[in-house]
């Protein structure tokens, strides 16, 4: 009698994968001709240079695109050997899937093209850096968020001082949480 293989289906499931700097649209276009269905959550905005105004496509996540693949080796391979892309986030146990409806959520959100703000999820002890205005490239600590006028307040540490100055929440970038320094110290 021959031995019958019972063979799972392929679950698909979403997963972020990693792309080099603004290789996000490169990665998108090269997995959509590899047939691997993505998501490059992006808006249109408009930038400003000191000669002119440009609408410019800008993803939501930069350094991110999402796949929705199955778990497979050959499929994962297929998917990491994307030019422009570095890795498919997860942990030590592998790759750690996103739920679906969080992506389906991020979809709709897209496709209603209403306008949102985009923000790393900062607490206390956030160290943040200035991305525009007077005090551009300037680090601090976040010291707390005042989010009904979209402000934070920001320590900054000068000849052994700090001074505390309001930043609009759009200005800043989260470069390491406060955890990433107590890794550093227990390991």
């Amino acid at each position: 009698m021959p031995v019958q293989r019972i063979t799972k289906p392929l679950i698909k499931q979403w997963y972020a994968l990693h792309t080099r700097s603004h290789h996000e649209k490169i990665v998108r276009a090269e997995l959509t001709a590899k047939g691997v269905e993505n998501f490059l959550p992006s808006i249109v905005e408009m930038h400003r240079w000191k000669d002119r105004e440009k609408l410019v496509e800008s993803p939501v996540f930069p350094g991110y695109v999402f796949v929705r693949i199955s778990k497979l080796g050959e499929e994962v391979l297929r998917v990491v050997r994307t030019t422009g892309a570095v890795k498919l986030l997860g942990g030590a146990s592998g790759i750690e899937p996103i739920p679906d409806i969080e992506i389906e959520g991020l979809q709709k959100l897209i496709e209603t093209k209403m306008p949102f703000l985009t923000q790393a999820c900062l607490s206390a002890g956030d160290r943040v850096k200035v991305k525009r205005g007077p005090l551009r490239h300037v680090e601090g600590t976040l010291v707390r968020v005042n989010e009904n006028q979209g402000r934070l307040v920001l320590a900054i540490e000068m000849l052994s001082r700090a001074v505390a100055v309001e930043v609009n929440l759009r200005d800043i970038e989260v470069l390491r949480p406060p955890s990433f320094y107590r890794a550093r110290l227990i390991a």
